[in-house]
């Protein structure tokens, strides 16, 4: 379609007041460019649209089929322009998050149960993944925003943070009896359960052990923190998890904290996301919910 795309807003103001006087007033333009782009539309379809009288203008048959199509055309439009209008009034829209299943379980999924009730005309998706598989991602344009830990994004993303957690060794009561309680070299001699070499959390323990000059002899590897602590549960070892993810197992002591002569320096956990993203205003209206919580 080559012709003009404005002459059809004015034949179809034309046709629906059945009068160019009232469409001139509707859209701004005058009488004379009213009748000189009607003109132009009825010269490049090579036909008759209206039908001029003293009271108005009537449509032709071909008027007719026009109309019906402009209707129908501009209707979608009007409904595109409302929607937009509607998502950013209400915050409307697609929102892609990103996140180890381990901090979807216990961070993400707290926030959403209160995010979703009162966003319900944002589209939420979830993507579980490792860290680094998350911020990959991102970097892809694949997710709108990720749940990772701080020193694992690039500097080219934003970055905000949820809150400082803490890694520490847990296990049951009877298993430290079992080993000799609390002597100095537990960690060397139990069966130690770790997150497998490809989790961002490993990297980090694996770190600690490296600056304090610890040497473990055995390790079980892990693919998921819950089950880390399901088998530090049933006494099966020594587990690297995070303290508040275990708060309540601590607290009737179904598991006990090993004590060790340094702490693991916390780290910060939060949300990154890239700089004007596809789906921004989602992804600000979720920011500010966490803020607001």
């Amino acid at each position: 379609m080559n012709q003009n795309l404005s002459w059809y807003r004015v034949f179809h103001a034309v046709a629906k007041n059945g009068n160019i006087s009232k469409a001139s007033k509707e859209l701004f333009i005058s009488q004379p460019a009213i009748s000189k782009a009607i003109q132009k539309l009825e010269e490049s379809l090579n036909t008759t649209l209206f039908i001029r009288g003293s009271r108005g203008v009537t449509l032709t048959e071909e008027g007719k089929i026009l109309y019906a199509h402009t209707s129908l055309a501009f209707d979608t439009l009007e409904q595109g322009e409302h929607q937009i209008a509607n998502r950013k009034e209400n915050g409307a829209g697609q929102l892609r998050i990103g996140a180890s299943t381990t901090l979807c379980k216990y961070i993400l999924l707290p926030i959403l149960r209160d995010f979703i009730p009162k966003h319900p005309h944002i589209k939420v998706s979830i993507h579980c993944q490792s860290t680094f598989e998350t911020v990959r991602l991102l970097e892809e344009g694949k997710i709108d925003i990720g749940l990772t830990g701080k020193t694992s994004i690039p500097s080219s993303m934003n970055y905000v943070a949820h809150g400082d957690y803490q890694d520490i060794f847990v296990s049951t009561r009877s298993y430290i009896d079992e080993l000799g309680g609390g002597k100095k070299n537990l960690l060397a001699s139990c069966n130690l359960m770790l997150l497998d070499e490809d989790n961002i959390s490993r990297l980090y323990i694996n770190q600690y052990f490296q600056l304090h000059n610890i040497e473990v002899k055995q390790v079980l590897e892990i693919s998921t923190m819950d089950l880390l602590i399901e088998f530090a549960k049933i006494g099966l070892g020594v587990a690297c998890v995070i303290r508040e993810f275990v708060e309540t197992e601590l607290k009737d002591g179904t598991l006990v904290e090993i004590k060790i002569p340094e702490p693991i320096k916390k780290r910060s956990i939060g949300f990154a996301y890239k700089k004007q993203g596809i789906n921004q205003n989602s992804v600000d209206v979720f920011l500010q919910s966490i803020d607001n919580l």
